[in-house]
Formats: structure tokens, C-alpha cells, sequence
């Protein structure tokens, strides 16, 4: 199975979005990651429903939604019915995360479970076989643009393992600073989706980018 890229809309050109979302659209991409964050679970806020419905207008690609935000069973139908085909949500925000995950199952849109950097993997042994993606934080979130944290490496490695002794196909993906000088070694460690924000659409060439990113590590799917 080939690596995933989604590139992260947190670091669009908020002025004028939709030249970028045609550029994911005509790119290698395959998702488009969609940060949601209520200024509560993580110290910024940045977009809800009317955007996410105006990017489903444009964007060809299924939609990656990530609720960095507190109580998200309170608007996940909501979201699915904004056009998010996946919806994550926060471990730490969930007291209840098996029904969680279940709400959103019921929607019809993928169910994620996402980690802050300082959440071992060890407290999802009880959803590996529930949700559809994991996802790890990278960085602290609530700001784009930030410094990859490296010890997000041996946790792959041991969700991973985790995820192969349970036989699940679950998804794990990285969010926070992922770039070309880290993708290879996530993508080594067992990560299987790569969201970069700054790293695509900051650079110069934001559509070869993506080309480069979903290249690299090609020898690994030879076996």
C-alpha cells in the first residue's frame, strides 16, 4: 500500500483559497487535511462548517477533518453532513471515545482518533480495532508552521506494532512539521498518511512537492 499525502489547509492562502484547493485537486494528493480548533482544547481558533461546505464545493479529494476541539460529539453529524469524509477527534478530548467513534462510523465518514505528543499509544490498545486512523500529533497542535517533534518516530514504531498484532489495517497518520527531510523516516517507522501544511504550500513549488513527497520511499512497497 502506497503512502497518503494531505496536504494541511491551515496553510493556505486564507485570501484566496480557491487556486490552492485546484492545486490539490491537480495534484498527486490524496486527501485535503481540514484543522478545526475552538480556541478551548487547543489555543487558537481557525475554521468551521461554511468553509469546510465551501471547500467541498471545489475540492475533488475526500476531506480529512481534524477536530482539535472540546465535546466534538456535539457537531459530528454536522460536520458529515459539511462534507467531511473523515472525521478525527481527540483521545484526550473524548471520555467516552468508543461511542464516539461509533458516531461518526454512523455518519458514513471514516473514524479517527487522534494523539497529542505527550499521549503514549499504549491508552488506544482498547480502539485499535474501532477506528478507521490514527493519528499522531507531531507538534503540539493549534499552530501551524511548527518544529517536528522526533519523538514521534518511536511511537509509530510502536503503534505499528500495535496495529500488526491486532491485524487491523488501520491507518496511522502524522500531523505537525512533516516534511522531505522526515517523511522517509516516518513512512520507515509505519506511518502510512503524511499531512503537510508548510512544507507544501509554502515551498516554491507546491504541486512538485507533493510529487516528491508521495515518491519518496518508493523501495519500500518492492517487497
Amino acid at each position: 500500500m502506497h503512502h497518503l499525502i494531505a496536504p494541511s489547509l491551515l496553510a493556505a492562502n486564507f485570501a484566496n483559497l480557491t487556486p490552492d484547493l485546484e492545486l490539490v485537486n491537480n495534484s498527486q494528493a490524496d486527501w485535503l487535511h481540514f484543522d478545526v480548533m475552538d480556541g478551548k482544547f487547543v489555543p487558537n481558533i481557525s475554521f468551521g462548517f461554511p468553509l469546510l461546505k465551501a471547500c467541498k464545493s471545489v475540492c475533488t479529494k475526500p476531506i480529512d477533518v481534524h477536530l482539535m476541539i472540546v465535546e466534538p460529539e456535539k457537531y459530528i453529524e454536522q460536520f458529515a453532513e459539511a462534507g467531511a469524509d473523515i472525521i478525527t477527534v481527540h483521545y484526550e478530548a473524548c471520555p467516552h471515545l468508543h461511542r464516539t467513534i461509533q458516531q461518526i462510523k454512523d455518519t458514513g465518514a471514516k473514524a479517527g482518533v487522534a494523539l497529542n505528543p505527550h499521549t503514549p499509544v499504549s491508552l488506544l490498545e482498547n480502539v485499535l480495532e474501532d477506528a478507521d486512523l490514527f493519528c499522531l500529533m507531531s507538534v503540539n497542535p493549534g499552530f501551524g508552521g511548527q518544529k517536528f517533534i522526533y519523538n514521534t518516530i518511536p511511537k509509530v514504531r510502536q503503534l505499528k506494532q500495535m496495529l500488526i498484532e491486532k491485524n487491523t489495517k488501520a491507518h496511522i497518520e502524522i500531523d505537525g512539521g512533516v516534511g522531505l527531510q522526515n517523511a522517509e523516516a516516518l513512512l520507515k517507522a509505519g506511518a502510512t498518511v503524511l499531512v503537510a501544511g508548510s512544507a507544501v504550500f509554502k515551498s516554491k513549488d507546491p504541486v512538485d512537492t507533493i510529487r516528491r513527497m508521495k515518491a519518496i520511499g518508493e523501495d519500500l512497497y518492492m517487497v
